[in-house]
């Protein structure tokens, strides 16, 4: 049965999937806006945020006028079992409500979304991340704490990710061969600051931090590092080749052959048209087939362009709702150990005794890397830089390591990180769904 008849059927019989937002900053309030849409079989029963405001703001933004405070699991319990909309002010009381199927959370936090995703997991929920950080950092532990509960922990439709992984698996299922998949990007400038962002996050309404994390190179790598951790494939080099091409067609032809042969290769187009979605690279050897591809405006091969020319993360995430809701199916997670790493790059001199920013800060900027590469080396994960007291001056664009920094007291995600390192050490990435036959 598809999707949508799914959905249409649980509407039919008035049992919804019951959605827990967590999080109503821009991105949180435009799922609750694409939500209340509303979607027939979804409904965002509860919206969790540090300031009830915004998550009042953010139902009212959808056309709720009169959302309900829900101070314990009893009234929430009440509120949402009428078809109500719950806002709560402790995101603990939505992973622990029975009434609740979905935890999305939306913080772009590690240390906070880490606690509510081991919290949404031990409550029985799946877990969708808009959460680039966190899976980027901690998401083949997370995934596997998921399995090993019965639910599902997956990124989403509408971020890159997602979006390649979407159409490679379709790709995949008519008889194609990928072989390396990745993101459009117009612009990387590694020393781009809050400062320099500023002006234009003001413009759209954005967060500068996040907006610079977009140019620097860090959410693009932190992107690539789902993608390949879901897929099982890897880097050419150190925060890609991102070649320079006019259409995203191109990009068959400008990376290395023999690596994409060789295993799968995830990587970006830069200032390619159309600016923005993801794309998937086949191989078809066969002069038969090729034929037919170049008949249909698909070149002359061996290797062949496929592309989404969209990517639209608060609509495109209802999907992913409903697909680990209703069939148990992630739209993109890691199936066992992690193959790339977003690891820490020095993005000015850093003198010792400073203590560093993090993701979008003034301080250092992400880059993809192997796993082995990053762990052979010490490398400090990008997603546990902020607070971390350096111990020796860092020259500009040096790589930072775990022997530079002595780390917080007592964080849950560096107590999550060492789990994750001692669960997959030695352990071979398993076959994902874009390997099986």
């Amino acid at each position: 049965m598809t999707l949508d008849t799914l959905l249409q059927r649980r509407e039919s019989e008035g049992r919804p999937v019951r959605i827990g937002l967590v999080g109503a900053g821009t991105t949180g309030a435009s799922i609750a806006l694409q939500l209340l849409t509303p979607i027939p079989g979804l409904h965002l029963a509860a919206i969790a945020n540090r300031t009830a405001e915004r998550a009042h703001e953010a139902f009212v933004q959808g056309g709720v006028l009169r959302p309900e405070a829900a101070s314990d699991a009893e009234s929430l319990a009440r509120i949402v079992e009428r078809g109500g909309h719950a806002v709560v002010a402790e995101a603990a009381m939505l992973c622990r409500s029975p009434v609740i199927d979905v935890i999305v959370e939306v913080t772009g936090t590690v240390e906070f979304a880490a606690a509510v995703t081991l919290n949404a997991i031990a409550g029985g929920k799946h877990v969708v991340l808009v959460n680039a950080e966190l899976d980027a950092t901690l998401g083949p532990l997370l995934a596997a704490r998921a399995r090993d509960a019965g639910v599902v922990l997956t990124n989403t439709d509408g971020d890159e990710p997602g979006v390649a992984m979407t159409l490679l698996r379709y790709l995949r299922s008519i008889g194609l061969r990928p072989v390396a998949a990745g993101n459009l990007k117009g612009l990387i400038d590694h020393y781009r600051t809050p400062e320099t962002q500023r002006e234009f996050a003001a413009q759209h309404g954005q967060d500068a931090r996040k907006v610079t994390s977009f140019a620097d190179a860090t959410k693009l790598s932190m992107e690539a590092t789902i993608l390949a951790n879901a897929t099982g494939w890897r880097v050419g080099r150190r925060g890609m080749y991102g070649p320079r091409c006019s259409q995203i067609s191109e990009i068959a032809g400008l990376l290395p052959a023999e690596e994409m042969l060789s295993g799968g290769l995830v990587d970006y187009a830069l200032g390619a048209a159309p600016h923005t979605g993801a794309f998937v690279v086949v191989h078809e050897p066969r002069p038969a087939q090729q034929k037919h591809l170049a008949y249909y405006k698909l070149g002359s091969g061996p290797f062949y362009v496929f592309y989404t020319p969209f990517h639209l993360p608060h609509i495109q995430v209802a999907a992913t709702i409903a697909r680990a809701a209703l069939l148990g199916d992630p739209t993109v997670t890691a199936p066992g150990a992690p193959c790339c790493e977003t690891i820490a790059i020095a993005k000015r001199a850093l003198i010792a005794g400073e203590v560093l920013d993090g993701i979008g800060g003034f301080c250092a900027y992400g880059l993809i890397e192997n796993a082995a590469v990053a762990r052979a080396a010490g490398a400090l994960p990008m997603g546990l830089l902020e607070g971390c007291r350096l111990r020796r001056p860092v020259a500009r664009d040096e790589l930072l390591t775990f022997d530079d920094v002595d780390l917080p007291e007592d964080r849950l995600s560096d107590k999550l990180w060492e789990e994750q390192t001692r669960r997959f050490a030695q352990q071979p990435q398993v076959a994902s769904m874009a390997e099986k036959p």
